[in-house]
């Protein structure tokens, strides 16, 4: 509930890394890196590695369920309020409520972003890396599977480059 609406990987982080130390940085954005490349919501699939590290099959199940169950009745209610109301201009505070949410998420993922950034990007060509591929996604609006298929190659390249040199 401290993180509805997005910016969830931000949230997750903190209580599980910093507040917690349940699991240190690099645990935590190797959960996360599988969470995106496995199909399903991250945010889901990042709660099944998390309790799946901490507690096994039933620290999984635990995890999903304290994650989905309380947002999905608020966003049935908020859903059917927003269709109840959505004749006003705006759709009302709802309309108002759920632009903010989106302005929220956006925030706290450039935040976790640039926390992650600083600590994991002190060399060149990561961050080079990581430059291309937002450019790329988030400039340009190449699709994330063709951004990847190539960058993938590239950056395996270059650690490995990088590492015999």
């Amino acid at each position: 509930m401290m993180s509805f609406g997005g910016g969830l990987a931000a949230w997750i982080r903190r209580e599980v890394v910093q507040r917690r130390a349940w699991l240190d940085d690099q645990q935590f954005l190797s959960g996360y890196a599988l969470s995106q490349l496995v199909p399903g919501a991250t945010n889901v699939n990042l709660s099944v590695f998390i309790g799946a590290q901490l507690r096994g099959i039933l620290g999984a199940i635990a995890a999903v369920a304290g994650l989905t169950a309380l947002p999905v009745v608020i966003v049935l209610l908020l859903g059917a309020l927003y269709l109840h109301k959505s004749g006003l201009p705006g759709g009302g505070a709802v309309g108002g409520a759920l632009a903010g949410m989106g302005a929220v998420a956006i925030g706290l993922n450039l935040g976790t972003g640039i926390r992650l950034g600083r600590v994991h990007l002190r060399r060149l060509i990561p961050l080079a890396i990581c430059l291309v591929i937002a450019l790329a996604i988030g400039v340009l609006g190449f699709p994330l599977l063709h951004v990847l298929a190539v960058m993938l190659p590239v950056s395996l390249a270059l650690t490995w480059l990088g590492q015999r040199a």
